[in-house]
């Protein structure tokens, strides 16, 4: 994946593209494929495409259905195959602010593009292939490097010096809307894209260089399920607690963590579980990452003034029972939600800190007063995403002497083994593409606001105040040694390893 050249095997540089004996709309729209000998259907097939099938095979092959999700997953990866080449279709949407309404072509439909389209979608179709969360385009002195984040870690896709970087910028930027014409002042646009028919939402970000534009493309796969709260990785006491949390009448239930930990997840996760029948549910989000059945959705848009806190203090005019704030980004905004929480409302949100006690002193930053954090907070999710071992690379070795006494600071039993990432460029595992981790599994550490805390919160209470009169309530402290004594437990389990613990949270507490 790194060095001077492509991925020549992605890229399909050497030799012809095959075709497919279907066209790929065709297939999607009829719902039928033909792989190899076998002919493989949806659960919506038609007839026609059927004849159509069988005509082409000079045979009457009987069909092997598939369910929607499994026949998308089947044709994507047969055209993926067949073309040998990231797509080479021009990318259509509409960017007139309202994303859903886009209805673009999709990067499998065609073949035939100008070299710079087939380059831009050659990085697109990849970074959606491999899941990716971010899409790097980075000019430098000696061409341009492309990078995508995959599970929180970024990796390398190519840095060439043939590459002509500010016409696959200007590319990036048509598609998305922006002025081509201006270089100087940074700019967002979006893209709505699909593969295989899977629908993705791009939000794209430039930033003025010496070399020219950086631009960093956002992917939110809106076609991927939401998660329901014993997927998230939650032991069986953190769900009951979660569920807890879920049926408050009223307060504030804040999800916290850096950029990337999950935190919206965790936060939709939290309002499956509201009753939708009986409550009113509204949601202010930037951006809006899934669309939720029965709930109502605004989008923030700060350009003609639609911020967090107009936005939560319109909602609050439409009779809701349940509010979710994507962010808590400034002190007008907390202090919106403090006084919706006051009022008998449930608010839902997130907010950068390390860990759930740090919470509390952040929204103090913020300007919110002692008692309103005291009177409205309810409970705090505290989450790190850590990657999660591959379990056909995966080595196993036993713990050194540091490990060991890592666990047993941490009161857990020594494990007889651990196990750890087998990376490696030369040889890859074909599941993990060399990396030594597939996919990520959550951290969570959850604080119920109890009537001790509540006064300590009242009273002005420091952090390290707080976390005494939590072990003198006879709780463990919750603060980033709770993570880490999670992680622990995850790494004994061979879910991940003691390395990506250290990265994501450290080697101590």
């Amino acid at each position: 994946m790194s060095g001077n050249k492509a991925d020549t095997s992605d890229s399909g540089a050497t030799g012809p593209v095959q075709r497919h004996p279907l066209p790929f709309a065709f297939a999607r729209d009829h719902q039928v494929v033909l792989d190899g000998g076998q002919l493989v259907t949806g659960p919506e097939a038609s007839a026609q495409g059927l004849r159509l099938a069988r005509a082409l095979a000079r045979s009457e092959l009987d069909p092997q259905v598939l369910e929607a999700r499994a026949f998308q997953d089947r044709l994507t990866r047969v055209y993926d195959r067949d073309q040998g080449q990231i797509a080479q279709d021009v990318l259509q949407f509409e960017y007139d602010g309202e994303i859903r309404d886009a209805a673009p072509r999709d990067l499998l439909e065609d073949a035939e593009e100008a070299p710079v389209v087939k380059l831009v979608n050659q990085i697109l179709r990849r970074a959606m292939r491999v899941g990716a969360s971010d899409l790097h385009i980075e000019p430098h002195g000696e061409g341009l490097r492309a990078r995508i984040r995959v599970d929180g870690s970024l990796q390398q896709a190519f840095d060439r010096a043939d590459v002509p970087a500010r016409r696959v910028v200007s590319r990036l930027k048509v598609m998305s809307g922006l002025d081509i014409a201006e270089t100087r002042l940074p700019q967002d646009g979006r893209i709505a894209l699909s593969l295989g028919g899977k629908a993705v939402d791009v939000r794209i970000s430039t930033l003025p260089g010496p070399y020219g534009e950086r631009i960093v493309l956002r992917l939110l796969d809106r076609s991927a399920g939401l998660m329901a709260p014993e997927e998230l990785g939650m032991a069986p006491a953190q769900q009951d607690m979660l569920n807890r949390l879920a049926r408050q009448p009223d307060g504030i239930i804040l999800a916290t963590g850096p950029t990337g930990s999950g935190k919206t997840t965790t936060l939709y996760s939290l309002l499956q579980l509201a009753d939708r029948r009986q409550r009113n549910i509204l949601t202010v989000e930037d951006p809006i990452e899934y669309e939720l059945p029965g709930i109502s959705q605004c989008q923030v848009n700060s350009e003609i003034g639609m911020t967090f806190a107009r936005g939560l203090r319109s909602v609050l005019r439409q009779d809701p029972d349940v509010i979710l704030v994507g962010e808590i980004r400034d002190g007008e905004t907390a202090q919106v939600a403090a006084e919706a929480a006051l009022t008998g409302h449930l608010v839902f949100s997130s907010v950068h800190a390390n860990n759930p006690l740090s919470t509390i002193v952040r929204l103090r930053e913020l300007g919110v007063d002692n008692y309103l954090i005291s009177a409205t907070l309810r409970g705090v999710i505290a989450q790190r995403l850590l990657r999660r071992l591959c379990p056909e690379c995966a080595r196993p070795h036993p713990p050194d002497a540091a490990m060991a006494e890592r666990f047993r600071t941490a009161g857990l039993d020594v494990p007889d083994q651990i196990w750890s990432a087998t990376e490696s460029d030369e040889v890859p595992c074909p599941q993990c593409e060399g990396a030594g981790y597939r996919g990520r599994v959550g951290v969570f550490d959850i604080l119920e606001i109890s009537d001790d805390i509540r006064a300590a919160i009242d009273q002005g209470a420091s952090e390290h105040q707080l976390r005494v009169a939590l072990r003198g309530a006879g709780l463990s402290a919750s603060s980033l040694d709770g993570l880490y004594r999670l992680g622990l437990e995850k790494v004994a389990a061979g879910a991940t390893s003691a390395d990506e613990l250290f990265r994501v949270i450290g080697p101590d507490p």
